[in-house]
């Protein structure tokens, strides 16, 4: 059977693990992707003339504008409209070393003071239409760079993270493929085809209890071939030995139609004859009838569980007895146990009925009979022993009795087993204890 699924082996840890492995490995592309970006890009800014032209390119963009639209160096709300329009940009503009506009704070009433220039910053001149001004620009392109290269180290790490995960559940989802595969197999009825078995998890459990359940039908499918086939060769031999009798009251039948000179003594004697085949078909007829009966695969309802000795103390002491009656020597052998088994009480009595019959039919009266008690691992039971006589008929051949016993026995989850060493005969009948 298949055993119970370690948590550390499931399905939903295997893919948690899966998950935080990736996340953190992701975590370290991108810290490595951000940190190579932003010395790229730095690198990049320190050995290049970057700011410096979009500087000027911001500064003939607003000459333009400025120009276009005739606009002073007083009019603020003009200037602020074309600050706004621009990225991260902010510009101060001086005339005659004052400063008259600050973008940071357009609103602000500006001082009248002199301000003198720096030498560290680069300053533009712009033709307003009050005249010609000194524009300072502070802008931060650099941002973008900055900006694009953290989403790129973001995607990029993403995308590491999505390719383990899907490389991480690849190995399962072939897995599911080759199961599905195989199960489309054993669904064609090609039952002899294993199925796979990998790892600890449920598919693993799964595919175990589908291999289970194909070694179940097979098993079933085996056992119905070999019903077919006992079936066959106990209906060929029945209908062999069903043939003699039959034979032998036609024969003697015609014997008395055509005898006109025959005496009393030989029209009894035949008539006797005739009388003893005719019971040995209905014999055989009645075995035939029972084994049919029990030969089928429905399952029967088994009485509550009872102690062994209250089953079979009575049972035991009648068949005793009746032998006894009929000639034969018991010698009885049977230790009583308390453990409780299940039977079918009709089972038993027919099983108790065949076993009889077979006595009277087989076993020399010259020899005892032994009833003894069994006892095999978890079953308990019991077995009876005889001396097999030697003129018995051809009847005992098909085996019948004792495959309709097996049957029975099978039915109440029992064990059925036979011995011939020599003359000795010996049947054993085991119970499943409760």
């Amino acid at each position: 059977m298949t055993q119970g699924i370690n948590k550390k082996n499931s399905i939903y840890v295997q893919l948690f693990r899966l998950l935080v492995v990736a996340a953190l490995l992701s975590f370290l592309v991108f810290r490595a992707l951000d940190s190579a970006g932003i010395y790229m890009i730095d690198k990049y800014l320190y050995n290049s003339t970057y700011r410096e032209k979009k500087d000027r390119a911001a500064m003939d963009d607003f000459q333009r504008y400025v120009k276009q639209e005739q606009i002073t160096t007083g009019e603020t709300e003009a200037l602020s409209s074309w600050v706004r329009k621009q990225k991260n940009v902010s510009i101060y503009i001086y005339k005659d070393g004052i400063q008259v506009f600050n973008s940071d704070y357009p609103e602000q009433e500006v001082s009248k003071e002199e301000i003198t220039l720096s030498d560290y910053e680069t300053y533009y001149t712009v033709e307003f239409a009050d005249g010609d001004a000194q524009v300072s620009i502070l802008a931060f392109y650099d941002y973008q760079l900055y900006n694009y290269e953290l989403v790129a180290s973001i995607l990029l790490a993403f995308a590491m993270f999505l390719f383990l995960v899907l490389f991480g559940i690849r190995k399962k989802m072939r897995y599911i493929t080759m199961l599905s595969e195989e199960i489309e197999i054993l669904e064609g009825g090609s039952l002899d085809y294993p199925v796979t078995v990998k790892g600890k998890d449920e598919l693993a459990a799964l595919a175990e209890g589908l291999d289970h359940m194909r070694l179940s039908f097979l098993e079933i499918r085996e056992r119905e071939a070999q019903m077919v086939q006992k079936n066959q060769r106990i209906v060929t031999e029945m209908s062999h030995d069903l043939r003699t009798p039959v034979t032998s009251i036609i024969l003697y039948t015609e014997i008395l139609k055509k005898g006109k000179n025959l005496d009393e003594a030989q029209q009894k004697k035949y008539m006797d004859i005739i009388e003893k085949k005719a019971y040995q078909m209905k014999q055989l007829t009645d075995h035939l009838f029972e084994y049919s009966l029990t030969a089928g695969s429905e399952e029967i309802q088994l009485e509550e569980p009872e102690a062994f000795e209250i089953i079979f103390y009575d049972i035991f002491s009648e068949t005793c007895s009746y032998l006894e009656q009929k000639g034969f020597q018991v010698d009885f052998q049977v230790e009583w146990s308390d453990e409780k088994i299940r039977i079918s009480e009709d089972y038993v009595m027919r099983i108790m009925d065949n076993i009889t019959s077979n006595l009277l039919k087989y076993a020399d009266a010259a020899f005892p009979l032994i009833l003894s008690s069994v006892r095999e691992e978890n079953f308990i039971g019991f077995s009876v022993e005889n001396h097999v006589r030697r003129d018995t008929g051809r009847t005992e051949s098909t085996g019948i009795g004792i495959q309709n016993i097996k049957n029975m026995m099978e039915k109440m989850h029992g064990k059925c087993g036979t011995e011939r060493k020599g003359e000795s005969f010996r049947l054993t009948l085991l119970f499943p204890v409760i």
